[in-house]
């Protein structure tokens, strides 16, 4: 079996484990939540990391200390996974969709602001699967209707825009370490900033708006969401290895397209833009107006040849959960709904071989025919 993906453990993890055992610090307390902190935000050039227990608690964290209450419209991409819109939901607040771009996959700027109204507070900003969303226009929006930026660059590990690292733009940014991506902690997250105040309130928020003088006196509802000094340990070990993660995931991406120029039926993942290099968090790949299968029928037959793949985000307009509280109503992202339904990904963890890859490609060439 070739499974979606293989993490690669083959650093440190072991070692800092046993560490984390003998010295029985096991729990959040423990010292390698505040190096891993420390040695993260200091990667993505930030002043304050906040560790947490995964990237979906570290939305909700960020959307708390951005103030995102009742009736705030946030705008965010349509094509997403949906813990974003599940964290402003949760604040009160109002997701307003942007549909994609059909090339990056990313929201398409042009579209933020025929969305931003009187109610607009916010604009999430996500990264989606291997390309930055262009930075410097959302910036320029920003700044120009005074609204707050929140980054997930949850699949942006050592990815950057224009030399400048993922996770270092906006008021907050946010990021996973989910098992699939460059950085793994089994789960984890990492909330970060360059604001002293915001970064004391989040650190709070993790941790139940604990008080510093009066610990059990609750001014306001936080989260257990604590990442622990096992987490902590395996995220550092992996941090280590971020560049040769980086290196890797563009040879995995880089050989894939070499093997698929010439398939037919295929729309391929873009290699670059004039801002970024395509990090290839996941490998995409979409079935072109020509080709007659179904991203379903298309994983059936890897699935029979033992390859795993992995549909593309569902958009939220078309999310049952969101559809029963009369969100999105009436609501149309043909772009977002094209990649949805005629959209997967191939094997790309960082434990993929080169054989691997070929033995994916060879029988994807033969499904396809």
């Amino acid at each position: 079996m070739i499974p979606v993906n293989t993490p690669l453990l083959d650093g440190n993890e072991k070692k800092y484990l046993l560490e984390c055992i003998e010295t029985g610090w096991i729990s959040s307390e423990g010292p390698f939540v505040k190096r891993f902190e420390e040695e993260f935000s200091s990667v993505v050039n930030r002043k304050h990391g906040i560790a947490c227990a995964n990237g979906s608690g570290a939305l909700d964290i960020a959307i708390a200390a951005a103030k995102i209450g009742p009736g705030d419209e946030v705008i965010m991409p349509a094509f997403t996974i949906i813990s974003p819109a599940f964290s402003i939901v949760r604040a009160g607040g109002v997701p307003v969709l942007i549909d994609s771009d059909p090339l990056t996959w990313n929201m398409d700027v042009d579209q933020i602001e025929s969305k931003i109204t009187a109610n607009t507070k916010a604009i999430v900003v996500v990264h989606i699967y291997g390309l930055p969303v262009d930075m410097d226009r959302v910036l320029d929006i920003a700044h120009r209707h005074g609204l707050t930026v929140i980054e997930d660059a949850a699949e942006m590990h050592g990815q950057s825009y224009r030399g400048r690292p993922c996770g270092n733009f906006g008021l907050i940014s946010t990021f996973s370490f989910y098992p699939n991506k460059h950085i793994t902690c089994g789960e984890g997250g990492m909330v970060v900033t360059d604001d002293d105040a915001v970064a004391e309130h989040c650190r709070g928020l993790r941790n139940l708006c604990f008080q510093p003088q009066r610990r059990f006196i609750h001014e306001e509802l936080g989260w257990n969401y604590r990442m622990t000094n096992m987490q902590a340990a395996v995220g550092l070990a992996q941090l280590e290895h971020l560049d040769a993660h980086v290196k890797r995931k563009r040879e995995i991406g880089e050989r894939y397209l070499n093997r698929m120029a010439a398939f037919t039926g295929l729309e391929l993942p873009l290699s670059k833009t004039d801002y970024a290099d395509n990090i290839y968090w996941v490998f995409g790949i979409v079935l072109a107006d020509s080709c007659t299968a179904t991203p379903e029928q298309l994983a059936k037959q890897l699935a029979e040849k033992k390859i795993g793949t992995r549909p593309f985000f569902w958009p939220m307009h078309w999310q049952p959960v969101f559809n029963k509280q009369g969100l999105f109503r009436n609501e149309r992202y043909p772009v977002a709904e094209r990649l949805a339904q005629r959209g997967l990904y191939l094997p790309s963890g960082l434990g993929l071989t080169n054989h691997e890859i070929d033995q994916v490609c060879e029988s994807l060439q033969s499904a396809l025919s």
